[in-house]
């Protein structure tokens, strides 16, 4: 109980630290979006905004990837499947192609919706940082219309955790502890892993993590 309770006090106090490194974030994220390697889009959990997501989009930018931001998602507290529609809208628009989605927690469930919806094909694969496939019991225990929708059975995740084809093509991301999604983030036919790693905030800008994301950029 006292390694847990270490554990989450360390996950909060790095989220704490990547929300005040966000004042200092560009006031767009149109400069992350230019390079020479393949595409990927980034799509933040609730509550987050792209910002957040900065541990993992610099080095990624870096390394010459092409990493775009979905602006209308905000802080992400619509339904899932609004997510889904604006990441469509956003690979359509800007005509984007072999595209590696990175979602964290809620984030994958939207990129997940928006793979079963990518008729045109533009979605390569998808890696998720400690989704909540199957719901979250801690959702109960925040009654927010933006939280609600991520408890276990509720009507528009059920699917989200069903064997599915698209799930091949799909990396879960889970760690030895965490606090969010007590439930795990296994998903059936995707190729799941899970990191000997803390937290649910802490993996964004873990070098496990953003190993694993290059091993699928990486990929043919």
């Amino acid at each position: 109980m006292l390694r847990m309770a270490m554990w989450w006090a360390l996950d909060y106090l790095w989220a704490a630290l990547v929300w005040a490194s966000t004042l200092f974030a560009p006031p767009t994220p149109d400069h992350y979006a230019q390079g020479t390697g393949r595409t990927v889009v980034v799509l933040p959990g609730v509550y987050e905004n792209w910002a957040f997501l900065r541990p993992l989009i610099v080095p990624l930018h870096r390394r010459g990837y092409r990493v775009h931001v979905v602006a209308e998602l905000g802080y992400n507290r619509s339904p899932i499947a609004d997510g889904a529609a604006a990441v469509l809208d956003l690979l359509a628009v800007r005509d984007l192609r072999d595209v590696v989605l990175v979602g964290h927690s809620k984030g994958g469930l939207i990129g997940k919706l928006a793979m079963l919806g990518d008729t045109d094909g533009r979605i390569s694969s998808l890696v998720t940082i400690c989704t909540p496939f199957h719901g979250s019991s801690r959702a109960r225990l925040l009654p927010l219309p933006s939280v609600t929708p991520l408890a276990p059975g509720h009507p528009g995740l059920v699917a989200l955790g069903d064997p599915h084809p698209v799930n091949a093509r799909i990396t879960s991301l889970a760690t030895t502890f965490d606090e969010h999604v007590p439930e795990g983030s296994e998903l059936p036919g995707a190729c799941n892993v899970t990191l000997d790693v803390p937290g649910h905030f802490l993996p964004i800008g873990h070098p496990k993590v953003l190993a694993e994301v290059l091993a699928v950029l990486e990929r043919p």
